[in-house]
């Protein structure tokens, strides 16, 4: 990101503790986990506001695992590390309800679990696989050989243990709990680590920072030539419909290998979103946040085939950014040269999955020297 010298009128330098980059799900948790339980000083500073990026525009799925069937994220990663990113997943989701409970207003969230569901017979497979993986490791799930909705889908996976949530105002009351300050609408331009302290230039202030913990996820790579490669942003499209007098969809619902998604929402609404899966030279490593007219007629032809019940018309349409690693797991570390800079990003689509365990072990390694294990740069050698 860049700023003009007109735009830095009235700047000012501060001293400070402890800085996290990013007001999401994932900079209200390192927050959180910075001051609440390491005892920091800390401030949040956002290019926009907290929640407006990829954490208030997604579709509040809390989805166990990664953005691959269980099986298959054996087969890439191992099973050692499947599983502890599935537990890390678990973990998140256990904060996350924590915050809600503790929350001053409401949040709400639907503890009626998800449906993984196969559009075609290969798929199905792939689902009947996954199962036996997750049975095998003793993971709360249900298979169904067939379609449980009766909507065309041929195959899927219950887990009762995920949820649907407002992801705005989750994010939101995670801020709020850290008790950091906030610095809103301050673009970040330069990083310098100067002996001990990183001298830190956004827009309004120019802050002298004894530690940074950069949550910025899909917008990494406009910070520090570091992510080129390893975090691609990648836009994800949505929409909502006028509220229904049904709910066409009782669960989280997840298809396409993960490309396609949809519920109801919690003013009676459907949302589905996807699409992207077949517009990826468009949709992928672009940062611009604007509706693209093909994956929004794609929308709507999947709503008409899959629930033709649904007839009310479209409310609002939306993209969001989301941050996807190079290899699929979030990237936890610190920057080359800049040993007080921390981060955690790449989510790869599954932030409310694994932004608080993430997070969580982000500050521990910054502060503590810990090693954030499977989510750890430094698998990269």
């Amino acid at each position: 990101m860049t700023v003009s010298h007109w735009q830095r009128a009235g700047q000012i330098e501060r001293e400070i503790d402890f800085l996290v980059v990013g007001a999401g799900l994932a900079g209200g948790a390192a927050a959180y986990f910075a001051r609440q339980v390491q005892g920091r000083d800390v401030v949040v500073t956002d290019a926009r506001d907290v929640g407006l990026g990829a954490s208030g525009r997604n579709a509040g799925f809390m989805i166990s695992g990664l953005d691959t069937y269980y099986h298959r994220a054996i087969e890439k990663y191992g099973h050692a590390v499947a599983r502890e990113v599935w537990d890390m997943s678990r973990r998140s989701f256990s904060h996350w309800r924590e915050f809600i409970a503790n929350s001053v207003c409401d949040v709400p969230i639907d503890n009626s679990g998800s449906l993984l569901l196969a559009e075609s017979p290969e798929e199905a497979r792939e689902l009947e696989l996954a199962a036996r993986a997750l049975a095998a490791d003793k993971i709360d799930i249900e298979y169904y050989s067939r379609d449980p909705l009766g909507r065309g889908y041929f195959a899927a996976i219950e887990q009762p243990l995920d949820a649907g949530v407002q992801p705005y105002l989750l994010a939101r009351t995670v801020v709020a709990q850290s008790g950091a300050e906030v610095i809103a609408n301050n673009e970040l331009y330069r990083l310098e680590q100067e002996h001990d302290f990183v001298r830190v230039h956004t827009r309004k202030v120019i802050f002298e920072a004894r530690y940074v913990m950069l949550c910025t996820n899909a917008y990494s790579p406009m910070i520090d030539p570091y992510f080129k490669g390893k975090v691609l942003p990648t836009r994800a499209q949505c929409l909502v419909t006028e509220p229904l007098d049904h709910i066409p969809v009782p669960y989280c619902g997840y298809s396409d290998y993960g490309y396609m998604y949809y519920r109801s929402t919690f003013d009676g609404r459907f949302l589905l979103g996807g699409g992207r899966k077949q517009h990826q030279r468009e949709e992928n490593n672009t940062s611009e946040d604007r509706l693209n007219p093909k994956v929004q007629a794609f929308l709507d032809r999947y709503l008409a085939r899959y629930f033709p019940d649904v007839q009310a018309p479209v409310a609002q349409r939306w993209s969001g950014i989301m941050g996807f690693s190079c290899d699929g797991l979030p990237l936890v570390g610190a920057l080359p040269g800049k040993p007080r800079v921390g981060f955690a990003v790449g989510f790869t689509g599954h932030g409310l999955a694994l932004a608080a365990a993430t997070a969580e072990r982000a500050v521990d390694k910054l502060l503590n020297g810990v090693s954030a294990g499977a989510v750890d740069v430094a698998r990269f050698g």
